[in-house]
């Protein structure tokens, strides 16, 4: 038997826009099913949200995603900040993504960084020829290197 795990994000309103935003950044597609497609009247407050969602990408990338039944607001996140030139945080996840190559990980770098916040700029570090942090326009806060030779 094989197990797979796959990053599952929830949102307030949003899923849709954010699972549009990783599609662009891989190169991936989008699969969605909204509440309405489930049987929710089509003109009940949320029916057009996701209550499925899935990027997938031929290079193996898969995220899940969506929308918390309820008001729309902010997604929930912990705090970050900068202590003797060292990034702290307190998220509660992280969403990491490795790539083969500098290339392959700076295009998916310049994908999410439309309207995200950087914590760590992508650049080479003593551990990778490539690492960065950013939390997205959407509250969700990624980790891309490049992995190492073994």
């Amino acid at each position: 038997m094989t197990l797979t795990t796959t990053t599952h994000l929830n949102f307030r309103g949003n899923a849709r826009a954010a699972l549009d935003l990783y599609a662009a950044a891989v190169g991936g597609r989008v699969t969605v099913t909204t509440y309405a497609e489930l049987g929710m009247p089509a003109d009940a407050p949320g029916a057009d949200g996701v209550v499925f969602g899935l990027v997938e990408a031929d290079n193996g990338f898969r995220v899940m995603a969506y929308d918390v039944p309820g008001a729309p607001g902010p997604a929930q996140t912990g705090s970050t900040r900068r202590e003797n030139g060292v990034t702290l945080t307190d998220q509660p996840f992280f969403v990491s993504v490795r790539g083969a190559s500098l290339d392959e990980v700076q295009a998916v770098w310049d994908g999410l960084a439309d309207g995200a916040t950087v914590v760590e700029p992508l650049a080479a570090s003593a551990w990778s020829a490539g690492f960065g942090m950013l939390t997205d326009r959407f509250g969700v806060t990624w980790v891309l290197d490049v992995a190492t030779s073994a």
